[in-house]
């Protein structure tokens, strides 16, 4: 994307260092965005080079203008803010991303940060906390609300009681299935059925509640049951 800037631009003064930090504000709800802008505005240090109702103008708009931050929000349709977070860190580490959302579920908020959000602001705190997040994410330091802060302790608790809920046959068949091999093959190695074998990626999938292979693979990654890629 050509509005990224890389880390060599950052170390060189950074960015905002010699002006006012360039901003992507991304919401599909116009009066968020306002209240957003108007926020943001009354800062001398802030410019907002555009803003957008979707993901898919969001990428465009990274292509079309240099940004320090994006302010994402995660709910939108066609491309999501998740898919954006993934588009933007193919692109490189810049621009940082500040996601500003209503959930504060553990779910939402574990898998913004593993797709690369620098900082979680709820938006019921935006017109305090906003410009302070925005510079702290600007300098590497993060920033998460203390709602959005809580929720990420407890999912990454509840990976760890999450993984001491699977019976031992069922964190093989996790393993295998996470490893990419299909239930026949898992079968065999186990010296089990096939119709076993997928009762329990059933059972595992719903202890877990993760619902996708790629989402079991996180998750084995993260428990230290499959190596990295």
């Amino acid at each position: 994307m050509s509005g990224h800037r890389t880390p060599e631009d950052a170390a060189d003064g950074g960015p905002g260092a010699t002006g006012p930090i360039r901003l992507l504000l991304v919401d599909d709800q116009p009066l968020v965005l306002a209240g957003v802008r108007r926020v943001l505005e009354a800062d001398p240090g802030f410019i907002v080079v555009a803003e957008v109702g979707g993901g898919d103008d969001a990428i465009q708009a990274l292509r079309h203008h240099s940004t320090d931050v994006v302010v994402l929000d995660l709910n939108m349709p066609g491309r999501d803010g998740f898919d954006v977070l993934r588009e933007i860190r193919l692109g490189g580490p810049l621009p940082r991303v500040l996601v500003l959302s209503l959930h504060d579920e553990p779910a939402y908020v574990s898998r913004a940060v593993r797709d690369g959000a620098d900082g979680y602001l709820l938006k019921d705190t935006a017109v305090r906390d906003l410009p302070g997040a925005i510079r702290a994410v600007i300098k590497g330091e993060g920033f998460y609300s203390p709602r959005a802060h809580h929720a990420l302790g407890e999912a990454m608790r509840a990976g760890t009681v999450g993984l001491s809920r699977l019976t031992p046959r069922e964190v093989e068949v996790l393993r295998g299935v996470a490893g990419g091999l299909p239930s026949k093959a898992i079968a065999g190695d186990l010296g089990i059925g096939v119709r076993t074998v997928e009762t329990h990626r059933a059972n595992l999938m719903r202890k877990l509640e993760l619902w996708s292979i790629a989402e079991l693979t996180r998750f084995a990654i993260e428990q230290g049951l499959l190596r990295r890629p």
